[in-house]
């Protein structure tokens, strides 16, 4: 993708670049991806440090196994 904007490309790289993009499926491109959890595949709340979603990184976080994580209650 970084091909078709830089502009001391040429323009064969550019239509090479382009018709590759354009053979892929719609579900497939790049832009599309989401971030998932690794443990059960939750799109929502997911967290990049750890890979985990909020709702995964509570329960540990819960009974303490998490070190430097602290629970909030007000």
């Amino acid at each position: 993708m970084a091909i078709i904007t830089k502009p001391p490309s040429h323009d064969s790289e550019r239509t090479e670049t382009r018709v590759a993009l354009q053979r892929l499926s719609h579900a497939r491109s790049p832009v599309r991806l989401r971030n998932r959890d690794a443990a059960d595949g939750r799109p929502r709340g997911y967290l990049r440090k750890c890979g985990l979603s909020r709702i995964d990184m509570c329960e540990p976080a819960h009974r303490g196994e998490l070190h430097g994580v602290h629970k909030s209650s007000w």
